[in-house]
């Protein structure tokens, strides 16, 4: 559909088994998808996204937050993360924090039960601004 709509290339990837052009994007959206990759296949796969990223490229991410538990939830996998994790996982593929924010915008944040963050691709291949 997106190919048709837009007459765009369109990519459709698995993110446990990427093949992306290295440096070719300036941003990657990562909408409700990335808490689907199990733990120990994350840090690859942000490693991978990351390289994909022209430099100073972003990527966004929003996923479900959680107490960082992870498994099967009615058919399926999902790894429900804390900012604290999540920071860890990002600053060690590379990335560097631009912000990160609660939704639904204006709740409590016990009612906000997702994590969107924004990140800058750092210099160099694994190193991290911090």
């Amino acid at each position: 559909m997106a190919r048709a709509d837009t007459g765009c290339e369109v990519l459709r990837q698995d993110f446990l088994a990427l093949d992306l052009p290295p440096g070719r994007f300036d941003g990657v959206f990562a909408n409700a998808s990335l808490f689907h990759v199990p733990s120990q296949e994350l840090p690859r796969v942000l490693t991978e996204l990351r390289a994909s990223l022209k430099p100073r490229g972003v990527l966004f991410s929003s996923n479900p937050r959680g107490e960082n538990q992870e498994g099967w939830n009615r058919g399926r996998y999902g790894a429900y993360h804390d900012l604290e994790q999540w920071r860890r996982y990002l600053k060690e593929a590379g990335f560097s924090e631009l912000e990160h924010y609660y939704r639904p915008a204006g709740l409590p944040r016990e009612q906000q039960p997702w994590l969107a963050s924004v990140w800058r691709r750092g210099a160099g291949s694994n190193v991290t601004d911090r």
